[in-house]
């Protein structure tokens, strides 16, 4: 299992907690100290879409126009903090989030 994610995401926090309380075995890689490779990004898009860019955050109001009409790829690149947290990779399956289903669907396999 992968969590991407960022150091300081309260959210990416609470899942490694709850997993390591779980003992569940897991990397986790901060996403501004080691950025996704185009393939692993490309991933995630083709899996996600839209919904990996986080447009509530301050760090995405704070792109350029040029960047915001961009696709999520170009935007991700450009800022990593814009990304949707944490992304859980379990195998072959991804999760997006930290909800109740997800935590869930982790906690039952």
């Amino acid at each position: 299992m992968i969590i991407y994610g960022l150091d300081t995401c309260p959210i990416c926090q609470k899942a490694r907690k709850a997993l390591e309380a779980a003992g569940k075995d897991f990397n986790f890689r901060d996403v501004r100290a080691e950025p996704l490779s185009e393939a692993e990004l490309t991933e995630l898009i083709v899996e996600f879409g839209d919904r990996l860019v986080d447009r509530k955050t301050n760090d995405y109001r704070a792109l350029n126009q040029w960047l915001k009409n961009s696709e999520a790829e170009a935007q991700i690149s450009a800022k990593p903090k814009v990304m949707a947290r944490p992304v859980i990779r379990d195998g072959n399956k991804f999760y997006l989030g930290w909800d109740k289903a997800i935590q869930e669907a982790l906690f039952l396999d």
